[in-house]
């Protein structure tokens, strides 16, 4: 096949929606309106910046300016020609927002209601050579429409974003505590005319059924487009490589669809970063016939198997598990949580690059896309293809309960078909989960999550379908029936680690229970430079009863009563929780706020890491801001690190040391191995003010490992920063300990950060909170 490009600028068309009559393509220019350029892809709020229409959504408080449009409609149009017709002609809308009327020279065509798949509509008839043809694409309010729904008590969203329950937008559009509310609208993704061919290859699908470094079985599933007078004499001609390891095999063909079983000798196998090479093997597919290529299409192969093992409780009496495992081998999972890189999706796509950068310097090895957000594209699974990074995949819903009835199931289950199809060949893809935490807010309302059909039925059946080989977990977290009769978050293997917020080493961080963390966070506030793009310069200080502080952290609608509005205070709390002190001038807020985030997050990460065997991961909240904002995020909207990220790096290395926790008046040093190799060599441990030696030696640990190195007298009432450092196959990693109680000395600490900086994977302290 090939495609047409229809991106570029486009006329737009907007009005308060019912305003004017309008129903058909032909009235825009019958009322005299006068459109501006729009840009596809591309989301209206820009154009109407572009146009000097809308200030900066991102400054101050004018994010509350876009509530006047959420009534409007947006009527986009272009011309096009073609210069020749094929076989069959498709016109590919790959992302629209969101409630969607198509017309070809004025004929309806079709219409959408979901943002967040593809849609496509067959074009053949209407189209000829060399003529302009008019494309127009009508999109209605997502308000309006969502007032004109019917509503049962057996549904639930939070009462500033209510709307999401029927309207297949990204949740988060609708106001967020990591977003502002942007309703949005516009073709966000691509728009092509795909010309197809009479005979064509339109799906491969590949599945590693056994794998080791001697031997591979992948059974190969293809989908053709054929002719059916040709078909017996056709053949399929499948080709890899990946470096020196090749294959290739010739099938003749019965039928449209089938699977081949592929036998590999000593492949190459994908793995998850920090055990080896996400190696990738380029396969071509040819379609033959006579001896010509009718079709062909290239596809990346990932040869990994992967398991989850998990239960659906743990207890003290049974203890569970969840553990991700990639070709028989454990993984200790250490990764981000991944929301949308932007507030206006059509730019998510232009940073995907440097946010997998990103992950990857900091040796995750996952990331969740988490549920209020959108399926990302193939760019990003590709990216993480070749990064060696995990992906865990929710299904797009998040904190709530959505409808139960027979329309809303069918519209999931088209959702989800479409999703699983496009993104299942990626070997990144580890998991599918039915949402984010709607099994938590089925339990606040007092029911039990396990009677939502959405997620024990309608996804589950997709997933089964379409992606059988493939874990599904019916939510982040699942609380399954046993769990629900146990009646405590204790029991659920996989929590969500938030809770009172309170200091990081309080008794609810040190004793909760569950084998995998998949999300916690810390606040950190952004760099003063990040703050006075995205501040109006009379509210960078004070925090308190700080307007556009609290737009920016914690109330995306403007609302004095959002459940949001706590968080700047939250923010300050958590720094006297470690200083004891309220800093009183912005830069020294900004530096104690950074600091507390990233010893916070250093140390949900150390203890799922000193739980190794029990523990499968953590997943911390979050990588990247989507949009400028006090936040849990280690690097911020415009791309700047916080003190964290710099931290993260250090405990995520493959080979680690770190100090538990005190106790019986001594901490203990460990060192965790999260790779496939043993690892041996030096290291010290030194008080970072006097410079002496507590401890040295040689350490050892087996592969996938956790040992013991010694232990440290350690009284709670000292307080001191230790320093770590050691090598691995010449290469030198550091970490520090802050041993003691709160609270702290900022001052003390300020001494301690260049000290700190300095170890390996060093960084200029001098720059912190710039």
């Amino acid at each position: 096949m090939r495609t047409i490009s229809l991106d570029g600028l486009w006329d737009l068309y907007y009005f308060p929606q019912g305003e004017l009559d309008i129903a058909r393509p032909a009235g825009l220019q019958a009322a005299g309106l006068k459109p501006i350029q729009a840009a596809v892809p591309g989301n209206v709020e820009l154009d109407l910046c572009s146009a000097g229409l809308l200030p900066d959504p991102y400054v101050g408080e004018n994010i509350h300016l876009l509530k006047k449009y959420e009534t409007f409609e947006w009527w986009y149009q272009r011309e096009f020609s073609v210069e020749s017709i094929s076989t069959r002609l498709e016109l590919v809308f790959h992302g629209v927002d969101c409630l969607a009327t198509y017309w070809l020279d004025g004929q309806e065509i079709g219409r959408s209601d979901n943002m967040l798949i593809e849609h496509r509509f067959g074009v053949t008839d209407l189209l000829q050579p060399g003529r302009v043809h008019v494309l127009t694409v009508r999109l209605q309010s997502p308000v309006i429409a969502a007032l004109g729904r019917t509503y049962d008590p057996s549904s639930f969203a939070l009462p500033v974003n209510f709307e999401q329950l029927w309207i297949r937008k990204a949740a988060h559009s609708f106001g967020w505590d990591i977003f502002g509310r942007a309703l949005s609208a516009g073709l966000w993704r691509s728009v092509e005319l795909v010309c197809h061919e009479r005979n064509e290859i339109v799906d491969m699908h590949f599945v590693t059924m056994a794998a080791n470094e001697r031997l591979a079985n992948v059974r190969v599933f293809y989908q053709l487009a054929v002719e059916p007078r040709t078909l017996s004499g056709m053949l399929l001609r499948i080709r890899g490589t990946c470096g020196d390891s090749s294959f290739e095999l010739t099938r003749g063909l019965k039928f449209a669809y089938g699977t081949i079983e592929l036998t590999l000798e000593q492949p190459k196998l994908w793995w998850p970063r920090g055990y080896g090479e996400a190696n990738l093997y380029t396969v071509t597919t040819e379609l033959l016939y006579e001896g010509n290529v009718l079709s062909s299409r290239t596809d990346m192969l990932g040869i990994r198997t992967l398991k989850l093992l998990r239960s659906d409780v743990t207890t003290l009496e049974r203890p569970g598990q969840f553990q991700f495992v990639v070709n028989s081998v454990p993984i200790m999972i250490k990764g981000s949580n991944w929301v949308p890189m932007d507030l206006f999706h059509s730019r998510d796509a232009g940073k995907y690059a440097e946010a997998v950068a990103l992950a990857a310097d900091l040796e995750c090895n996952m990331l969740r896309c988490w549920g209020g957000g959108v399926y990302e594209d193939h760019a990003f699974f590709d990216l993480c293809d070749r990064s060696g990074i995990l992906v865990w995949q929710d299904f797009a819903m998040a904190c709530a309960i959505y409808p139960q009835d027979l329309e809303f199931q069918n519209i999931l289950r088209k959702e989800a078909l479409a999703v699983v199809r496009k993104l299942r060949n990626h070997p990144s893809l580890a998991v599918w989960a039915g949402d984010n935490e709607c099994d938590e807010i089925f339990l606040d309302r007092g029911l039990d999550p396990n009677d939502n059909v959405l997620t024990r039925k309608v996804l589950k059946d997709a997933v089964f379908q379409c992606d059988p080989y493939r874990p599904y977990v019916p939510s982040s977290p699942y609380i399954s029936p046993e769990a629900y009769r146990l009646g405590t978050p204790d029991s659920w293997p996989e929590r969500h680690l938030w809770g009172p917020r309170d200091y990081f080493k309080s008794r609810y961080y040190t004793s909760a229970n569950m084998h995998f963390i998949g999300e916690t966070g810390y606040h950190g506030c952004p760099n003063l430079s990040s703050m006075e793009r995205f501040l109006d310069p009379g509210s960078i200080w004070p925090w308190q009863d700080n307007h556009q502080w609290i737009t920016h952290g914690t109330d995306p609608v403007g609302d004095p009563d959002s459940p949001y509005r706590f968080r700047v205070q939250l923010m300050a709390d958590q720094i006297y929780e470690l200083f004891g002190v309220h800093p009183d001038n912005v830069q020294d807020f900004i530096l104690a706020s950074q600091i507390s985030q990233a010893e916070a997050k250093k140390f949900f990460i150390e203890k799922a890491r000193l739980n190794k065997g029990r523990c499968g991961g953590i997943l911390w909240w979050n990588l990247l801001d989507g949009w400028p904002q006090f936040s849990d995020a280690v690097v911020d909207y415009y791309g700047r690190k916080k003190l964290a990220y710099h931290y993260i790096k250090r405990v995520q290395q493959p080979v680690c040391i770190m100090i538990d926790e005190p106790e019986n008046w001594h901490v203990t040093v460990k060192v965790s191995n999260d790779s496939v190799a043993a690892a041996s060599g030096p290291f010290r441990i030194w008080d970072a003010d006097s410079g002496e030696t507590i401890h040295e030696g040689t350490f050892s640990v087996e592969a996938n490992g956790l040992a013991e190195l010694a232990k440290i007298r350690a009284p709670y009432s000292v307080q001191r920063l230790l320093l770590i450092e050691w090598t691995v196959n010449g290469e030198s990693n550091g970490n520090h300990y802050m041993m003691g109680s709160p609270g702290f000395s900022l001052e003390r600490y300020r001494g301690w950060l260049d000290a700190i900086a300095s170890l390996p994977h060093a960084y200029d302290a001098a720059q912190l909170g710039k």
